[in-house]
């Protein structure tokens, strides 16, 4: 076939590629459906990421609370006054360098503590319950808690619980939190990765004829790639706005809903387990990150895709 014939055959509307830039074509099926498939993705991983940011502050402020205050048990003893052995346990608590309050649980906020676990319908004043002395810190490193210990051991029934099996089973959930969402923010990009793949291939199969007509003028297979990489770069920054910013809305959306529509017993429960929704301009700034990130890998996973499937072909 001559040339003359070969761009006869392979003519198409001047409106349409008008320009090296829309070698690709711009308001295809394909590129649609791939902004709206980037938009979703982006979306979800900001929600991921969002939700690793609060399970991660939720997580340091609990580790921060349990690491400023200690308990001290005093147990029932036969012969011991238990109100005098509270006094002289708050004494001994002050007293303590690093510590900057200690104050005994009354016999009431004692059987509350207990009420959740054993039941209303049991009457706890007929048990001898153990008390609790609340100990603050001012200091949680530099607290002599070994001084502490060892002037309570002339309390009987007295002991010492610094909740550190707690602050390592909290910190071991909050890393296994963390773990599956990084996996689940990973699984997200790489499927995101692989749709653009796919989205490549198929318009470059579309747009066979165009490559075809470049290479006959001398283009060469970097121009080419070139050229799909910039039109996969606007789509996945324009994909990865609409998600970015809908995520963004999401979590303020749940935000109000949270601190305007539920009742306040149950927006405290949420706000003590997951933390507040709202984000702060540090974390929004975070989730946009993630919009320039996408693009580009998404353009450059367009160029390595478009490079390989040159490489199949021979003129």
């Amino acid at each position: 076939m001559s040339l003359l014939k070969f761009f006869k055959k392979n003519q198409h509307s001047k409106d349409e590629y008008n320009s090296p830039s829309e070698i690709v074509p711009v308001h295809s099926v394909t590129s649609r459906t791939l902004v709206f498939l980037i938009a979703i993705m982006t979306f979800l991983s900001a929600l991921t990421l969002g939700g690793l940011i609060m399970v991660n502050k939720s997580a340091s402020a609990w580790s921060s609370d349990i690491s400023r205050e200690i308990t001290i048990q005093i147990r029932p003893v036969e012969g011991e006054l238990m109100d005098a052995n509270l006094r002289l346990a708050e004494t001994i608590a002050q007293a303590t360098t690093g510590v900057s309050n200690a104050r005994a649980l009354s016999i009431e906020e004692s059987e509350a503590l207990l009420k959740p676990w054993l039941g209303d319908d049991v009457d706890l004043t007929e048990l001898n319950i153990p008390r609790l002395v609340v100990v603050e810190l001012s200091d949680p490193i530099g607290a002599d808690l070994e001084q502490l210990k060892s002037e309570l051991k002339i309390i009987k029934g007295a002991s010492l619980d610094t909740h550190d099996a707690w602050r390592a089973q909290l910190d071991n959930m909050a890393k296994t939190i963390l773990m599956a969402g990084v996996l689940i923010f990973t699984l997200i990009v790489v499927a995101t990765l692989l749709a653009v793949v796919f989205a490549t291939r198929g318009t470059m199969a579309s747009s066979q004829q165009i490559v075809d007509v470049l290479h006959f003028i001398g283009a060469s297979n970097r121009f080419v790639a070139k050229e799909f990489q910039s039109r996969f770069l606007k789509i996945g920054l324009k994909g990865g706005l609409i998600g970015g910013i809908g995520a963004i809305a999401f979590y303020m959306l749940l935000g109000l809903i949270t601190t305007s529509y539920l009742p306040a017993s149950s927006t405290e429960q949420i706000n003590a387990l997951f933390g507040t929704f709202s984000l702060s301009l540090v974390d929004i700034i975070f989730i946009l990150i993630l919009v320039p990130i996408i693009a580009t890998l998404t353009a450059i996973t367009s160029r390595i895709t478009v490079r390989r499937f040159l490489k199949q072909i021979t003129w």
